[in-house]
C-alpha cells in the first residue's frame, strides 16, 4: 500500500474545508443563532411564551378600588371609636401596600390603646395588621373573604404604582403622600426578595406604536427603577417602534399573601370571617381602634361616593419557566404578559365604572390574539 505524507499546510487546508462544510450544513450555532440583545438581568435570548386558546386554564376578573383623587389614609372619630381608613389604591394595591399601611399605622402615634380590629383581609388589611403587630398591638382581622379569595389574589403582581390617581385631580399634598408610600413600600419589598415571599427582580418592556411620555411614577420616582432606557430597533426583538425598558420586581400574590397570613398568625393574630352589612355593625366591634381596609366596601360602609370599580380581566396559562421578562402594551387595547412561577398571566382590561364580575369572551379573544401577534416572530 502506498502512503502519502501530509504536510502542515495540507492539515490546515483540510481543517478549513471541514469547518466550511460544517457551517454550511447548519452545525455551527454562529450562523443560525438569534441576535444577542444586551439584557441587564438575563443572559438568555428572548423566547416566545406559549400562548393559545387551548392553554387557558382560568379566566378571572378583579375590581380595583379606584379614586381619581387618590387613596385615603386618615383618622375619624365615630361613636367613641377611632377609625383609621386605608383604602382606594386603584391598580397599585400590592405595590403600595407596605407604604400605605405604614402611613395608616403612623396615625396611631400617641394612642394608649394597643388593641385593634382590621376590617378587610386583602393586601392592605394584612400589611396593616403585620405592622401593627410589629409595633406591639394585639390585632384581629375581620374579613368577608380569606386572602386567597380576595381581589388582591387576582392581581398580576408587577411592582409599579400605576393607575392610583388622576393627575390634575389629586392634590400636591396627596402626591407627596403617594411618593412617601411608594418609597417605603419599595424598600419593604426589597427586604423580602426571594421565593419565600414570592418577590423577584425582572426586566419589564413597555411597548408602543407612538413615542412615550414618561408615566408619573417613572418621572417622579426614577430612583425606584433600574436600567431605565429607551431602546433602538437593533436593541430589542419586539415588532413595535418604541420600547422602554425598566427593571422592577414581580410579586406573586398567592405566595406573598399566604406567607404574610402565616406571619400574622404566628405573631398571635386572629382571623374572624364576618360580613358587615353597614357602618353600625363595624362600629359595634369590641376593639377601640378600627382600621378600614375594605377597598370597594368603603363606598357602602363609610359613604365614599368617589370610589369607583375598575374591572380587570386576566387569563391564566400553565407556567412557562423559560420566559424571564414582562411586557406591557404592544397591541390594540391594554395588553400585558407576566411570567409568574404559578402561571403565565395575560391581561388586560381597565374598564372604569364596570362592576361586572364575569369574564368577557371578546376580551379574552383580544388578549390571546394580541399576544400571539406580538410574539409571532420570536424563537419558540
Amino acid at each position: 500500500m502506498k502512503t502519502t505524507a501530509l504536510t502542515r499546510r495540507d492539515c490546515l487546508k483540510a481543517l478549513a474545508a471541514t469547518s466550511i462544510a460544517l457551517s454550511m450544513s447548519g452545525c455551527t450555532a454562529s450562523i443560525t443563532r438569534d441576535h444577542d440583545y444586551e439584557r441587564p438581568l438575563s443572559r438568555k435570548p428572548f423566547l416566545a411564551p406559549r400562548i393559545s386558546d387551548d392553554r387557558v386554564v382560568r379566566e378571572v376578573v378583579g375590581l380595583r378600588p379606584y379614586r381619581p383623587s387618590g387613596f385615603v389614609v386618615k383618622t375619624e372619630r365615630m361613636s367613641e371609636k377611632t377609625v383609621i381608613h386605608n383604602y382606594g389604591h386603584g391598580g397599585g394595591g400590592i405595590t403600595l401596600s407596605w407604604g400605605s399601611s405604614a402611613l395608616a399605622v403612623r396615625e396611631t402615634q400617641g394612642m394608649e390603646h394597643r388593641q385593634a380590629a382590621v376590617v378587610g383581609g386583602g393586601i392592605m388589611g394584612l400589611t396593616t395588621a403585620r405592622l401593627l403587630q410589629d409595633a406591639g398591638w394585639k390585632v384581629t382581622i375581620y374579613t368577608r373573604n380569606v386572602a386567597r379569595h380576595s381581589t388582591s389574589n387576582v392581581a398580576a403582581g408587577q411592582w409599579a404604582p400605576t393607575s392610583v390617581f388622576e393627575e390634575g385631580v389629586a392634590t400636591p399634598a396627596f402626591e407627596s403622600q403617594f411618593k412617601w408610600a411608594a418609597r417605603i413600600a419599595h424598600h419593604a419589598f426589597t427586604n423580602l426578595g426571594g421565593p419565600d415571599y414570592g418577590v423577584r427582580w425582572i426586566e419589564n418592556y413597555y411597548l408602543d406604536q407612538q413615542p412615550f411620555e414618561f408615566s408619573y411614577y417613572l418621572r417622579e420616582l426614577p430612583e425606584l427603577f433600574a436600567s431605565v432606557a429607551d431602546l433602538g430597533p437593533d436593541e430589542h426583538p419586539f415588532p413595535v417602534p418604541y420600547v422602554r425598558r425598566t427593571v422592577t420586581m414581580l410579586i406573586e400574590p398567592a405566595t406573598f399573601l399566604r406567607r404574610v397570613s402565616d406571619d400574622f398568625l404566628q405573631a398571635g393574630g386572629v382571623f374572624v370571617v364576618r360580613d358587615f352589612a353597614d357602618r353600625a355593625e363595624v362600629l359595634s366591634l369590641v376593639e377601640p381602634v378600627i382600621f378600614n381596609c375594605t377597598g370597594l366596601g368603603a363606598a357602602q360602609l363609610f359613604g365614599d361616593t368617589e370610589l369607583t370599580p375598575v374591572k380587570g380581566q386576566l387569563l391564566f396559562l400553565p407556567p412557562d419557566l423559560d420566559i424571564d421578562y414582562l411586557t406591557v402594551g404592544g397591541g390594540e387595547g391594554l395588553l400585558y404578559m407576566f411570567p409568574r412561577s404559578d402561571a403565565l398571566v395575560l391581561g388586560g382590561t381597565f374598564h372604569i365604572g364596570d362592576a361586572t364580575t364575569h369574564a368577557d369572551p371578546e376580551e379574552s379573544r383580544r388578549i390571546i390574539a394580541g399576544h400571539q401577534k406580538l410574539f409571532a416572530g420570536f424563537r419558540a
